[in-house]
């Protein structure tokens, strides 16, 4: 009997591959565009959407290839999303951008899997990424390259037929605490705006996107991701752990890390970003909260010069 259900298991995955769902509703809503916002959701945009999308050859935001991604993913493709109507979100209703965001469900229905859901993210964050998106940008201008044909593995087949699946669209307003509490401020960073959980808990398999603080392994590092030469790159523990997390870094050295790269015993390279756009008043609500998390104790390869680590 346990045979047959795998094997059923198996068959069902491999037919009905990645999911889809029906869209949720979203009232219709218009995103006013402002300089305050255009400004903002560029900076948010370089921050968290750019690595993916961005095409350096030609700073486009028309996608690539994840190289990122271990082999154990399959072969998948960021999307284009200039506005191009063919081949980008052109003709995408605010509405769909926004719903996009919060869950990770596409305007056809389709689950984007790989790509974050903000959905502790502000609404004025959302906003702001839905407006520099109909800027005048260079790197929203339409661009008719298309998406190739995505190529899962049975493995993410299978994750999202069981445990990943898309974010609820939030019932109420989400507002981001005032920058001067500096905790939970930092807490927002972390989990609504910039979402470094996802990558600097144990693995994206076992995160939770509702409540990041149960994702498994939290901030204490131990995901395995590529850099674009395909080597291995294991993320650091950022927990305040004095031996093998950032206990014993001053805000001065968290703050040159976290912004340039230059980390106290390595330097730090892709798949990392540099967050150089960050304000002080970011970057020291990141460390107060970092901080207060749970100390975990978990060695990670950064101590060799020769690795680059996220």
């Amino acid at each position: 009997m346990v045979i047959v259900l795998l094997i059923g298991f198996v068959v069902f995955v491999q037919a009905r591959g990645i999911p889809n769902y029906t869209v949720p509703t979203l009232t219709p809503q218009t995103v006013a565009s402002t300089p305050t916002r255009v400004e903002l959701g560029e900076k948010l945009v370089l921050a968290s959407c750019a690595d993916c999308h961005l095409n350096r050859a030609t700073n486009s935001l028309s996608g690539h290839q994840l190289l990122d991604l271990t082999p154990d993913f399959g072969q998948v493709y960021s999307a284009n999303i200039t506005q191009d109507p063919n081949y980008g979100i052109g003709k995408w209703s605010d509405a769909e951008l926004v719903t996009l965001l919060r869950t990770g469900i596409g305007r056809d229905g389709r689950y984007r899997v790989i790509m974050p859901s903000f959905s502790q993210m502000s609404d004025e964050d959302v906003s702001s990424i839905v407006a520099f998106l109909h800027s005048d940008n260079a790197m929203v201008k339409p661009d008719p390259t298309p998406t190739p044909q995505q190529a899962p593995s049975f493995l993410l087949k299978a994750l999202t037929n069981t445990v990943m699946k898309p974010t609820p669209l939030p019932t109420a307003a989400v507002v981001a605490p005032a920058p001067t509490d500096a905790l939970a401020y930092g807490r927002y960073l972390v989990v609504g705006r910039y979402k470094c959980y996802d990558c600097h808990s144990a693995d994206f398999k076992t995160n939770n996107a509702l409540e990041p603080e149960k994702s498994k392994g939290y901030m204490g590092g131990g995901n395995r991701l590529l850099n674009t030469q395909q080597q291995e790159v294991v993320t650091r523990n950022i927990t305040g752990d004095s031996e093998t997390g950032i206990g014993d870094w001053t805000e001065e050295q968290f703050a040159k890390s976290v912004k340039y790269g230059l980390s106290p015993n390595s330097p730090l390279a892709y798949p990392m970003p540099k967050y150089s756009a960050l304000t002080d008043e970011e970057v020291h609500a990141l460390f107060i909260y970092l901080q207060s998390v749970p100390k975990i104790q978990n060695a990670t390869p950064e101590d060799k010069p020769a690795i680059a680590l996220r």
